[in-house]
């Protein structure tokens, strides 16, 4: 089993490494190991959105499997992680906007924010699935906290839940890579 964050900005090669290092898995020892893509960004009315979508679905070998899943990743993770596979989730944040943003209503304009419940499950659910996940996974995530401090407390609350997020799946992964300018830098684990 190997389990590996790989984590940078916006276009910073993170995807496109993942990429690299889930035919290297597939290909490794004497049996040929299916790459499922698991994508949390669905297909959106943003045209923007849109287009990154489709240069991401354009990077794939078109052999790949590709699963949506926009809420419900550790029930992914159960159902398509076995030896025989490698899963490349890309990625956290999307999935973690999905889960915190499907219900606006629970957002005070004033006080403290109150994580959403099925935000909490979810999160336990993905963590849960990968510490026992069967086969290999890869999972692409942003670093959103290197900037500056957002305004709202909305925003700062998703820059925390991001770090916070980031720091538990690495604590689980035998491997973690922050990717910048299209270089990894291992920070835990050795090269692949």
């Amino acid at each position: 089993m190997k389990r590996m964050l790989v984590f940078g900005g916006a276009r910073s090669g993170k995807s496109g490494f993942s990429e690299r290092i889930a035919q290297q898995w597939s290909v490794e020892g004497t049996q040929y190991k299916e790459v499922i893509y698991i994508a949390t960004a669905s297909v959106s009315t943003d045209p923007e959105m849109q287009e990154r979508i489709a240069h991401h679905q354009s990077q794939r070998p078109k052999h790949w499997l590709t699963i949506e899943e926009k809420f419900a990743l550790g029930d992914a993770i159960v159902k398509y992680s076995r030896p025989e596979t490698v899963l490349l989730i890309d990625c956290l944040t999307v999935w973690l906007s999905n889960c915190i943003f499907a219900d606006a209503t629970v957002f005070p304009e004033v006080g403290p924010i109150t994580p959403p419940a099925m935000f909490t499950q979810q999160r336990l659910a993905l963590l849960d699935a990968l510490t026992h996940a069967q086969g290999k996974v890869i999972l692409v995530s942003n670093e959103v906290g290197m900037g500056i401090v957002p305004m709202g407390a909305i925003s700062r609350w998703f820059v925390d839940e991001a770090g916070r997020l980031n720091q538990a799946t690495a604590a689980i992964c035998e491997h973690v890579v922050w990717v910048a300018a299209g270089l990894p830098l291992y920070l835990k684990g050795q090269s692949c």
